[in-house]
């Protein structure tokens, strides 16, 4: 923004932050209790619901990196703008679907752009905001966003149930246009740096030494890593990435300045953003499979037995961001990832029949606490010591850090539990997600480093 922003236009910003990012995060939520009210009127089985969710998970974790490099050169508000439209029309394209062929499709188109909206959203809050404020901001954004994970499933069912599978995409179009009026108020983007453009070799190498190898992760499920099917693009896709970093290395403008790993706080942060996320996608994930198939939950009562930690996050996490602002993140990410992992370690009480209020609730209350104590200063830590200039791609390869360690975490799974979820298998995963947030706490406890009062972001060398 071309001018200091006022109180009342830090507001909007923050506004326009919430929903943009409630939008794509609401959507992953409700999907999961449509498909089968999908497959029913689509057909296709098991194949059509894996490529619902899949399709959107692939095109998200291939355009991440490319969204954040555009957000920095054409502006958060332009970027906003396009992911916030193509949302809402790959939504429509999904509500009005004849065939699951047409989707999946709109699915994939979806996932583009829901890419373009979770690290503009949080690059906007971070050239509106700095110091304090800028951590306390982050809060709010966190607290607010975790209402989606909370309504979700419940307004999804609701629509499901009461009226058709197709409103739990066309629901969408209500949060996209209240965001779309207030994103018009936001003054305009600065300008372009002169000379600034993209990376077009560093985007294609990108999104192939990404996407292939998140649809080797998500794959293997059914084709198993022996197969061509999985074999060929895990090898591409890393050759791609390994290419990727030495045309990063050796390009005058990158995609991705590697430089911004030479920053301590945001080298460090990754790695506990990398600890922290892979725990949190195996721990819940396999919570919610042994819930239902060992315990006999029913898949609302699963779904809704981690409410607890979506309502903790919400009534604190504003609160954790602003405390982090005054007094730094290194105590919260040490301590928030170590309580998590306590939560987890609750969780080894469990029997076969796990009665909520006695071996689950205790465990996910401690869980959820801790991860409000880590998530905002995370956030926070790893972003504010960057520039603002770079904070789109900043943003961008946090979200795929923590994307592409749930994907590794959930494949890894089989091999932690075995063949068959049991009361052993479960167990075991729970002992490994609490040693893996309690390495993210450490890690973070040693590497994190708080700013002095008066520090600015600490600016990336410039030598890539």
């Amino acid at each position: 923004m071309s001018t200091p922003p006022t109180p009342v236009m830090q507001r909007l910003v923050l506004i326009v932050a919430v929903l943009s990012a409630f939008v794509a995060f609401l959507d992953g939520t409700v999907i999961t209790v449509a498909l089968p009210a999908i497959t029913r009127e689509l057909g296709g089985g098991i194949v059509t619901q894996q490529w619902v969710m899949d399709a959107y998970l692939i095109t998200l974790g291939s355009i991440i990196l490319l969204a954040g490099s555009l957000s920095d050169v054409f502006g958060r508000k332009r970027v906003l703008f396009w992911g916030v439209v193509g949302f809402g029309v790959s939504s429509l394209i999904c509500a009005v679907a004849p065939t699951a062929g047409v989707l999946i499709g709109a699915r994939a188109l979806q996932g583009v752009a829901g890419a373009l909206l979770v690290p503009s959203s949080l690059a906007l809050i971070l050239s509106a905001f700095s110091g304090p404020a800028q951590a306390k901001a982050i809060g709010s954004w966190t607290a607010w966003t975790s209402t989606a994970f909370l309504a979700g499933p419940l307004i999804g069912g609701l629509l499901v149930d009461l009226v058709s599978w197709r409103l739990v995409f066309a629901i969408n179009v209500i949060p996209i246009a209240v965001t779309l009026f207030f994103l018009a108020r936001l003054p305009h983007d600065r300008p372009a740096a002169p000379g600034s453009r993209v990376d077009v070799i560093g985007a294609v190498l990108g999104i192939v030494g990404l996407g292939l190898p998140v649809f080797a992760l998500i794959e293997q499920s059914r084709f198993g890593w022996t197969s061509p099917v999985i074999i060929v693009p895990a090898c591409v896709g890393v050759v791609s990435f390994v290419l990727f970093i030495v045309h990063e290395r050796r390009t005058a403008q990158p995609m991705m300045p590697l430089s911004l790993f030479r920053v301590r706080n945001f080298s460090v942060g990754n790695v506990s953003t990398f600890l922290v996320y892979g725990a949190l996608s195996l721990g819940t994930f396999l919570l919610a499979v042994f819930l239902q198939q060992v315990a006999g939950y029913t898949a609302t009562l699963a779904g809704l037995s981690m409410l607890p930690t979506t309502i903790i996050s919400i009534a604190l996490s504003t609160q954790v961001g602003r405390l982090a602002g005054k007094y730094g993140s290194r105590f919260f990410m040490l301590v928030g990832p170590i309580v998590a992992g306590a939560g987890f370690f609750l969780l080894l009480r469990l029997s076969s029949t796990a009665d909520y209020w006695s071996e689950v609730f205790p465990g996910i209350v401690v869980f959820g606490l801790g991860m409000t104590i880590t998530v905002a200063p995370l956030t926070s830590a790893i972003l504010g010591s960057i520039e603002p200039a770079r904070a789109g791609i900043a943003s961008a390869v946090n979200n795929a850090v923590s994307r592409v360690a749930g994907l590794i975490s959930v494949a890894a799974a089989g091999l932690i539990v075995g063949a068959n979820l049991d009361v052993d298998g479960f167990h075991r995963a729970a002992i490994v997600t609490g040693v893996l947030l309690v390495l993210g706490g450490i890690v973070s406890g040693i590497g994190i480093v708080n700013p002095r009062r008066s520090d600015a972001p600490e600016k990336a060398p410039t030598a890539a």
